[in-house]
């Protein structure tokens, strides 16, 4: 059986009176990929930058290798340089080139030397087919291109755990195949994944757990079997039936 390597314990998070989150409880196994599906609004993409600590939780724990990542002394770099992120919206640095791009986290982050930075960017940008445009600025990419680079950069971190925020849904509709199978790739290596997306057949396809969001809650967590083929809930039932259909 394999060992949680993220564990999310009476996870809480509020913006004023506002609660976004309740009573958050699930495990990520290591080498597995979580999904987490739920209408816009549901609290997905708050849970996740609370595993990033982007946002602060108002109560419970997060757990990364056994140690609750929300208690002072944790520096939010070194922890984000092992539980890496790529956001719906790329966060690339207009300035910099697709090279400079990769290059930066390993530079004043993992503090690695400038040549070596070079190739293991070099690496990761071939890996995710995005070598040709090393000197290219993110303005003069596609938006698919620029998150096949964002995954690079993230991917140069040599991270423990990957999140993924809707990592397709800024994207045009020829670009989200390009994206979602770089990501089958890496589901196939075994890096361990939690990814918030509306891609029902590629949560489908890849996950080994699936959890359904309504409301800040989990309401429904399974194998993809369970969630897809068999849900028990009225309400992943009648979200499935309204997704699915279109």
């Amino acid at each position: 059986m394999r060992s949680n390597v993220i564990e999310v314990r009476h996870l809480s998070k509020a913006f004023g009176t506002n609660v976004v989150l309740k009573d958050i409880n699930f495990g990520v196994a290591r080498g597995s990929v979580t999904t987490v599906i739920g209408a816009s609004g549901s609290g997905k993409s708050t849970m996740l930058r609370c595993i990033n600590l982007l946002e602060k939780a108002t109560g419970g724990e997060i757990l990364y290798d056994g140690e609750n990542i929300l208690e002072k002394g944790v520096n939010p770099a070194e922890y984000r340089s092992k539980v890496g992120m790529v956001f719906q919206s790329f966060n690339l640095f207009d300035n910099m080139t697709v090279l400079e791009n990769c290059m930066i986290g390993m530079t004043k982050v993992l503090r690695i030397g400038k040549d070596e930075a070079r190739k293991n960017a070099m690496y990761y940008l071939e890996k995710v087919g995005m070598a040709p445009y090393i000197n290219a600025k993110p303005r003069q990419l596609s938006g698919g291109q620029k998150q096949r680079v964002a995954i690079a950069r993230a991917l140069a971190m040599e991270p423990d755990v990957l999140l993924f925020d809707e990592p397709t849904s800024a994207l045009d509709p020829q670009m989200v195949g390009e994206v979602l199978q770089i990501m089958r790739m890496l589901a196939r290596e075994g890096l361990t994944m939690i990814v918030v997306t509306h891609e029902m057949a590629f949560a489908r396809e890849v996950s080994n757990h699936v959890i359904f969001m309504a409301n800040g809650v989990i309401v429904e967590e399974g194998s993809p079997e369970d969630i897809f083929g068999n849900p028990k809930d009225s309400r992943t039932k009648e979200f499935l039936a309204r997704v699915i259909e279109r």
